[in-house]
């Protein structure tokens, strides 16, 4: 389906000297048929729900549209990574405009821990 495992270069971010590190994919895979698996450099694994990452498109068409209907069955059907920074998903809807940024994605984790830590990705 055109999706490969993506792994990506580990990246340092922010201050002076490297003193701020971000969480970077080390591998992006599927989790099963339709949800994505992310290995995150902080050492989180997360599995991102299709319906819930379709939801958060930040494209500018779907930001503008309050309460996105999302199909309960949509699926990525590419998973392409764009430069150091972001993933492009190509969806079973038709869309594929947004860009999810790996600090984007990290902050909307989805796991119980991540939650409890309000949004902010902080499960380790």
């Amino acid at each position: 389906m055109g999706e490969r495992p993506t792994r990506a270069g580990e990246r340092g971010g922010g201050g002076a000297g490297g003193a701020v590190t971000r969480a970077v994919p080390l591998e992006i895979t599927r989790a099963n048929a339709a949800d994505v698996r992310i290995r995150w450099s902080d050492g989180h694994d997360a599995v991102y729900p299709a319906p819930y990452l379709r939801s958060r498109c930040c494209c500018a068409v779907c930001v503008a549209i309050r309460d996105l209907a999302v199909d309960p069955a949509v699926q990525p059907l590419e998973i392409e990574a764009v430069g150091g920074y972001a993933i492009r998903f190509s969806w079973s809807d038709g869309h594929c405009a947004g860009l999810y940024s790996y600090p984007y994605l990290r902050g909307i984790c989805p796991c119980p821990k991540c939650a409890r830590a309000g949004g902010k990705g902080g499960g380790g």
